[in-house]
């Protein structure tokens, strides 16, 4: 991996990832490994976010809530929290930026990583929150790379659709396997 580049580990919550939750992926269990070696690799220069429901919702996002309510709750509720395949990345003292946003990609993200850094995207759902973050990081200069195998998308054909997106944004958004960024083999 990059010596330069931040490790960011997007939204690993049981929302997302328990087969018995409504936005469940399917993907979910296959990331955890290829997560985990990335995050030994990039050790202290992880950030872990996390999704949680706006306080107050405005706009599009009441609507939103009102559409899947499971999901409006306390950012200390049991659903929101990192999986427990992965809560040690939070419990060894990784940085965690919680926001009531698809894209993770803004100031608090920004504080940690700089204005213009090297991201390694990983997480779920890749048709969602990591596509979300990887255009809006790439737009405002950062380079990123988005890991195939360390994102799970809603479905497996809208992780594929959501990759295809992405691979049209070179070089500012590049793809690569697990094993292409811990060779250092990717940009």
């Amino acid at each position: 991996m990059h010596p330069d580049a931040w490790l960011v580990v997007i939204d690993p919550q049981r929302i997302f990832a328990s087969p018995d939750s409504a936005w469940g992926s399917p993907m979910f269990p296959d990331i955890v490994e290829p997560v985990r070696r990335l995050a030994a690799a990039a050790g202290p220069r992880t950030v872990v976010t996390r999704w949680v429901p706006a306080a107050d919702p405005q706009g599009s996002w009441e609507a939103y809530l009102q559409a899947w309510p499971f999901a409006d709750v306390e950012a200390g509720d049991p659903l929101l929290a990192v999986v427990p395949e992965l809560a040690d990345l939070v419990r060894r003292g990784h940085p965690v930026v919680s926001l009531p946003t698809f894209g993770k990609w803004g100031y608090a993200l920004q504080a940690l990583t700089g204005t213009a850094p090297h991201l390694v995207l990983t997480g779920v759902s890749t048709d969602c929150c990591v596509i979300s973050t990887a255009l809006a990081a790439a737009d405002a200069g950062a380079t990123i790379t988005v890991v195939t195998d360390a994102c799970a998308g809603s479905t497996p054909d809208n992780h594929d659709a959501a990759m295809q997106v992405m691979s049209l944004y070179p070089p500012q958004i590049t793809l690569a396997t697990s094993d292409e960024v811990l060779a250092g083999t990717t940009s």
